[in-house]
């Protein structure tokens, strides 16, 4: 059986689909966690906190410490990572032609706060294809997985859950897509070896940026399709 997408609406997460900006973030945090006490290489970064909410990553540093981190420990996280997305920060290669090619309305969902968002957009020049149509889960006080940040975007769009499609590079934003009753692409061009992991959870695996514009257009086959 195949499933034909006809979205209404695609929903993009931003670190890593469309700014290539995990690996400096993460690696700033590790940086950030080592000056607190926490040894922590780039990988176990990568591998315990992508598409992880801050609190939650703080708490995790926490435990590893056995006690609470400085006062102005996000603060400082906010900061090095601000200053680092100035000096590196560039777009996912293919966004900007993906994007020409997409000619349903288009939106961003993510678990960082707008100021985050709106400057890394901004740095990347894709501020122009989200304006006004940027979602925050500090905003909507919901994280992934949680659904609830997709439904609040989808609704405030004019979309119906099951009419929109989100593009993911994290299990944390497929579960929460898939929670909110929507189809999900997982984007594994950045972390190859997310690709299996993914592959269990999203409708479909790409690995180049410059193929979502086909996979928007063409059926998905699902699982037991001939």
């Amino acid at each position: 059986m195949n499933i034909r997408l006809t979205p209404e609406l695609i929903i993009f997460d931003s670190d890593g689909v469309l700014v290539d900006s995990e690996i400096i973030a993460l690696t700033v945090f590790a940086r950030v966690a080592a000056e607190e006490g926490v040894a922590i290489s780039v990988e176990d970064a990568i591998r315990s906190f992508r598409g992880v909410k801050m609190a939650d990553c703080v708490s995790e540093i926490e435990r590893r410490l056995g006690r609470g981190v400085r006062e102005t420990f996000v603060a400082d996280v906010r900061q090095a990572t601000a200053l680092a997305f100035d000096a590196e920060l560039k777009p996912v290669e293919g966004i900007h032609d993906a994007l020409a090619e997409i000619k349903v309305p288009v939106c961003v969902a993510s678990n960082g706060p707008m100021s985050k968002l709106t400057h890394a957009l901004g740095l990347t020049r894709l501020l122009a294809h989200f304006q006004g149509r940027i979602f925050s889960a500090y905003e909507v006080g919901s994280w992934k997985p949680d659904p609830g940040l997709f439904l609040h975007a989808a609704q405030t769009m004019g979309a119906h859950p099951s009419a929109c499609v989100v593009v993911e590079d994290s299990l944390a934003g497929a579960r929460a897509a898939k929670a909110a009753g929507m189809k999900v692409l997982g984007f594994a061009g950045g972390h190859p070896g997310a690709a299996q992991e993914l592959a269990a959870i999203c409708d479909d695996v790409f690995h180049r940026m410059g193929d979502l514009p086909a996979l928007l257009a063409d059926p998905v086959e699902s699982e037991g399709s001939a």
